[in-house]
């Protein structure tokens, strides 16, 4: 028996029907928007007539641009524009800027796919149902590429004086880069703040030769001269270049990440002891408040000298800054206690880029390290407790017991 077909094909001319229908009102909206754009300019609308004009028409150009519906011809509308000092200049949209081939969204699109790990040929192949060839060369994606390498620049350079952070997590991972003829796996130095309304932002990102106190050093360096002021609170893995370096805040507060240093301790510890050992600490760090968190830390200190003075003086190491989290406000404590926060960006970092098997080139590396988070690739969310951040910045805050 035949299938009938014919409700399969309405149905397909039905999409294509509203679909070319979608297309021309969108392009009616862009010319229309064009349109007013112009008027704007001028002072006056179409075929007006008014002392305020400040020019004129030059009737219209055709314009192939690719937009997220695919390729579509614009009637671009052209003007002089009389300046104040008498001197005409050409209309320039911003809508539709001159020689732009594509819309934002599509070098969004574009630039989506290189930052997933696609290369050239596949980012072409993938989208080239939607957009079709045109303007989709190598070198039109090279080029979106490359303008992410510019505001990865600008970035780097900007002004942090106007940028104000309670809260700065410092970390570092590594990545495999080509480096002098040879892939390397090079530390990536990151630096994530926590702005006064509790949104994580990544404030640095620096390809370094090692995790040196003097890779960390020149990163602190760089922040300070673009205008970085002190942070309340700055929570680390305890590393010892990076210890060093931070000393050029004296007045910022340590927080020892408390999963790094249990993890020093069980290096310490026979196997058969590690059970015991967990419960000694997790009163320390885990303690309803900060005197009850001081005196766990005495008791562990007390009777793991005897037991194992190895995982004593580990934890004395450590000291103070690993209860430096009881001062703030209960809610936060999750949060400040370790270094998860920027671990888990660190993590999504290397979970994205693990489909390469190395970078070409440092810059490329961190690039698009950046270019991740930049554009939403990565999201980063408030931190725990966010709605006391802003109080953090205040000359006399309370401090916990």
């Amino acid at each position: 028996m035949r299938k009938d077909t014919t409700g399969e094909a309405d149905v397909i001319r039905l999409r294509q029907d509203i679909s070319s229908l979608l297309r021309r009102r969108v392009l009616e909206a862009v010319e229309s928007v064009l349109e007013e754009e112009l008027s704007e300019a001028l002072g006056t609308g179409r075929y007006e007539r008014s002392e305020e004009r400040r020019g004129y028409r030059n009737g219209h150009e055709t314009r192939r641009i690719t937009t997220e519906l695919g390729p579509q011809t614009l009637e671009v509308p052209r003007g002089r524009i009389v300046e104040d000092d008498g001197r005409a200049r050409e209309f320039q949209s911003r809508v539709v800027p001159r020689y732009a081939r594509r819309t934002r969204k599509v070098d969004e699109a574009i630039l989506g796919a290189y930052l997933a790990g696609a290369n050239t040929r596949r980012i072409r192949k993938a989208l080239e149902p939607l957009l079709g060839s045109e303007h989709l060369s190598k070198s039109a994606v090279s080029r979106v590429a490359a303008r992410l390498k510019v505001q990865f620049a600008e970035w780097s350079e900007r002004a942090l004086s106007e940028e104000r952070y309670a809260i700065l997590f410092l970390d570092g991972f590594h990545l495999k880069v080509r480096m002098a003829r040879r892939v390397v796996s090079v530390p990536v130095l990151a630096a994530l703040g926590v702005a006064p309304d509790g949104t994580k932002r990544l404030v640095a990102l620096e390809l370094a030769v090692s995790e040196a106190e003097a890779s960390w050093s020149r990163l602190v360096s760089d922040l300070e001269r673009r205008g970085f002021t002190s942070p309340v609170l700055i929570v680390s893995d305890g590393h010892r270049g990076l210890a060093k370096a931070i000393e050029a805040w004296p007045q910022a507060q340590v927080q020892r990440c408390t999963v790094h240093k249990w993890q020093n301790l069980v290096k310490h510890c026979p196997a058969h002891a590690h059970r015991e050992l967990k419960r000694d600490y997790d009163r320390i760090v885990y303690a309803k408040s900060g005197l009850a968190a001081r005196e766990a830390y005495q008791a562990f200190v007390a009777k793991w000298r005897k037991l194992c003075p190895a995982v004593a003086k580990s934890l004395e190491e450590a000291g103070e800054q690993l209860l430096t989290f009881y001062a703030f406000p209960k809610a936060m404590w999750k949060a400040l206690r370790t270094t998860n926060s920027i671990e888990n960006l660190n993590r999504e970092f290397r979970r994205r880029t693990k489909t390469q098997a190395s970078f070409s080139t440092e810059e490329a590396a961190v690039t698009l390290l950046y270019g991740l988070v930049a554009f939403g690739q990565i999201r980063l969310r408030k931190i725990d407790g966010h709605g006391h951040v802003s109080a953090l910045f205040e000359p006399q805050r309370e401090v916990a017991a």
